[in-house]
């Protein structure tokens, strides 16, 4: 038996056939891959530590954060998770050099199908880590921008006729039906197409480029086998999961007991057993 301990982090996850996956305690990697078919355990201690500012908490917040760091840190402010909210223009960003280095540079619009067609928003260069987070089997860039609201509001447009969000029961029950998402995107630039060029009017000329010459990427995951049932563990219930590790894929491990969904628990102190 083999024995990590740290505080969790996100996944990191590189491509390859199937994509690869590491798991982050502290400034650990371990491979899970090789793990594939053997029983792990995974075990909460009961501390939480902040990811920005390492103090203790009895609850995590947007992921790993404290509460006097949840309200007070840009990256954990409403925009974030909804783009088309940005409030930088009206002078009350809680961190302007925040957003200088991560709202005001090129972002994507991109179709994807994890658990059917969906449309979402990335920096280019989290491209095509996002994708895997999300457990994409196929994804597509449909339109580049310059800045993080742009995006939310090209995707405010497009979800109008699509979802942007991932249903992640369905995602980890089997591999989506594989989607003809460049018929779709040509669908939503034909249907939207009075929308998306007064949205350009009004940001300024070249302010969206809808990108036609992009092609899909699609991924595989290191799955044994999927659930029939999805069930999900969950460490402020239970401090001990455990069981034999069948797949992996976003941001989820996929056990015979259950799926447990790491990122959920960012900032955990946590051992794995192997």
């Amino acid at each position: 038996m083999t024995e990590w301990s740290g505080h969790l982090d996100k996944m990191r996850i590189r491509p390859g056939n199937p994509v690869e996956y590491y798991m982050v305690l502290d400034d650990q990697e371990v491979a899970l891959n090789p793990l594939l078919g053997s029983d792990i355990t995974l075990t909460w201690a009961g501390e939480i530590h902040c990811t920005h500012c390492g103090r203790p908490s009895n609850k995590s917040f947007n992921q790993g954060y404290c509460y006097p760091c949840f309200t007070r840190l840009a990256e954990c402010d409403a925009c974030i998770l909804s783009p088309e909210k940005c409030h930088f223009h009206l002078g009350t960003c809680r961190d302007n050099r925040f957003a200088e280095k991560v709202c005001f540079n090129d972002h994507i619009v991109y179709l994807a199908n994890s658990s059917g067609l969906k449309v979402g928003i990335t920096r280019m260069k989290n491209m095509p880590s996002r994708w895997l987070d999300q457990g994409a089997g196929q994804a597509l860039p449909v339109a580049r921008v310059a800045s993080r609201r742009m995006a939310g509001l090209v995707e405010d447009i497009i979800r109008r006729d699509i979802s942007d969000k991932t249903n992640w029961r369905a995602m980890l029950k089997d591999d989506a039906v594989e989607l003809d998402l460049v018929a779709e995107r040509d669908r939503l630039a034909a249907l939207f197409s009075d929308e998306l060029q007064a949205l350009e009017t009004e940001q300024g000329p070249g302010s969206l480029t809808w990108l036609m010459n992009e092609s899909v990427r699609t991924f595989r995951y290191p799955v044994i086998e999927y659930p029939v049932k999805v069930v999900s563990h969950n460490f402020d219930k239970t401090a001990d999961v455990a069981g034999r590790l069948m797949g992996i894929k976003g941001q989820y491990l996929i056990l015979d007991t259950g799926v447990i969904n790491l990122r959920k628990f960012t900032s955990y102190q946590v051992t794995l057993t192997a």
